[in-house]
């Protein structure tokens, strides 16, 4: 405790540094007010009721999952419902078509700062594109449920909400941009983390009245906590191949003599895929919901049954697709980021090699083969994750509380505090204050060594 209230004493020492997470809480508390403001003419109660009895049946719903993302901003009808997740599709959309297309290829890794600029450019304006189409969708949403006031005109609600919708989601990118640039961490990611980690204290309060806080509840905190520091050693967890850089010739003429080489290694990461894995196979999941409301009751008892399993996220049919989806998404993922020729070229260019391996075609399928074993135990820990909160929830857990028990919430969580702690103990070496930690120092997903391509 003593060095707990040393290292807080250090941080608050530094003025910069103080002001970057004093700008970042106020920022983060502004997005969080906006969640409470809501759309002219909608009538949040009937949202939340709606939210309560799906959430009672399907904790892990689509609704379920955005409303989690945006701190209740979505149940509560707000000028924010939509959040930042039309920037956070609209980037993933940019960086799939990085890989596939060559003019956003060259964007990427060649054209430097100029071509960010550029994509930036470009994801936002597909952000407001996406919003628009979302902002339509929700309102339709809202309509259906009959949360529209009598007292307002049905394209005044619709222009008008539209139009306070995409600006919400494009203040919320500003925001977590001004947090990127003057506060700590990540702006965008810190954000999706305000909205997760606001769920949590009435979950916890939740379950702890369910288990009068007596042993099963003791241990149902100990194994969360298991959970969480096996995710850290996932996510932190690299596979270091040595390199060499070829001896160099210190002076001139026969008085030369020949310098070691630098040495330094290439970090292949256990989970390179991160969260795209999970994202893509729950977008899958959510067929089959969409394919039940469509057909109504005209297919067979046995399909209808079969399907209607596989939109309880408890049910084993369930948890056994979305589990093969995750690992066939995480090999699949990461055979776009991890580009073994890439890293050749990179080592060929720079006079470097891999010891015991040829340069060239050896080095590029060496990497290779090292990468495919070692995402193996990567995506089978990362299904898992995904289907742990299923396997709790089958064991009496509440769901709201089970969901932080794995999935995109944990792995988002884990990932954003371990990039935020970084760079505060960045400041606080810096000034030649101890870290944050009694021995070694904390390290974010990116790591160190030689990054290439996607992986930087």
């Amino acid at each position: 405790m003593k060095r707990f209230i040393t290292t807080i004493k250090n941080i608050w020492k530094i003025k910069e540094l103080r002001n970057r997470i004093l700008f970042t809480l106020l920022l983060l508390f502004v997005y969080r007010l906006g969640s409470f403001i809501v759309l002219p003419g909608a009538i949040p109660e009937v949202l939340q009721k709606a939210a309560g009895s799906a959430q009672g049946g399907n904790a892990q719903d689509l609704l379920g999952l955005i409303n989690s993302f945006t701190g209740g901003a979505f149940s509560n009808a707000s000028i924010l419902a939509l959040g930042i997740m039309p920037y956070i599709t609209a980037s993933i959309i940019v960086q799939l078509l990085g890989f596939a297309v060559p003019y956003f290829q060259r964007l990427q890794q060649r054209e430097g700062e100029s071509g960010r600029r550029k994509l930036n450019q470009i994801t936002r304006l597909l952000t407001v594109a996406i919003t628009l189409v979302q902002g339509g969708t929700y309102l339709l949403y809202v309509k259906n449920l009959d949360a529209v006031s009598p007292n307002i005109s049905e394209g005044l609600f619709w222009i008008t909400n539209i139009i306070v919708l995409a600006t919400g989601t494009v203040f919320s990118m500003w925001l977590g941009e001004r947090i990127t640039d003057r506060g700590i961490g990540n702006g965008v990611s810190l954000l999706i983390t305000a909205g997760i980690i606001n769920r949590l204290p009435q979950s916890f309060i939740a379950e702890s009245a369910k288990r009068s806080f007596g042993p099963v509840f003791i241990i149902e905190i100990l194994l969360l906590f298991v959970v969480i520091m096996a995710t850290i050693l996932v996510v932190q967890g690299v596979r270091r191949i040595p390199i060499q850089f070829a001896k160099r010739m210190v002076g001139r003429g026969t008085g030369s003599i020949p310098a070691a080489g630098a040495r330094d290694y290439i970090p292949l990461k256990l989970n390179s895929a991160g969260v795209m894995p999970i994202i893509f196979a729950q977008a899958l999941m959510f067929l089959p919901f969409s394919v039940i409301q469509a057909v109504g009751q005209d297919s067979t008892a046995a399909t209808s049954s079969f399907m209607q399993s596989m939109t309880e996220f408890t049910s084993l049919p369930y948890n056994i697709v979305y589990f093969i989806l995750i690992v066939l998404f995480t090999y699949v993922y990461t055979a776009l980021l991890v580009n073994p020729q890439q890293y050749s070229e990179y080592l060929k260019r720079q006079n470097a090699f891999i010891p015991g391996v040829k340069p060239g075609k050896p080095t590029e399928e060496f990497i290779d083969s090292v990468t495919t074993r070692i995402t193996l135990p990567g995506s089978v820990f990362l299904g898992i994750i995904a289907i742990f909160p299923a396997v709790v929830a089958a064991f009496g857990v509440e769901p709201s509380f089970a969901l932080f028990f794995g999935g995109t919430s944990l792995l988002i969580l884990v990932g954003v505090m371990l990039d935020t702690l970084q760079q505060i103990e960045s400041h606080l070496l810096m000034r030649r204050y101890d870290g944050l930690v009694k021995s070694g120092h904390i390290q974010g997903r990116s790591g160190k060594g030689i990054q290439i391509g996607a992986n930087m």
